[in-house]
């Protein structure tokens, strides 16, 4: 259940990774809260990706999703 709503909370954050080129994979939710994902293309490898993670993608998943407690890139 919330694997679903993190999936579709990500569908909104994708379009701007894309634009620069990247793309977010999630790997993992676990039942505490804790999604796992992964940066891929340009972002993988971007020097503000973990500013990215932090200040985009959570601060989307917990507005959309209250589940979510923690966001870990892997």
């Amino acid at each position: 259940m919330i694997r679903e709503k993190v999936e579709k909370a990500l569908e909104k954050v994708r379009p701007m990774l894309m634009a620069d080129g990247g793309n977010i994979e999630l790997v993992d939710v676990s039942d505490d809260g804790v999604v796992k994902l992964k940066l891929t293309g340009a972002c993988g490898s971007c020097p503000m990706s973990s500013m990215t993670l932090k200040m985009g993608v959570e601060r989307v998943l917990k507005e959309e999703v209250p589940e979510v407690k923690q966001v870990i890139a892997l």
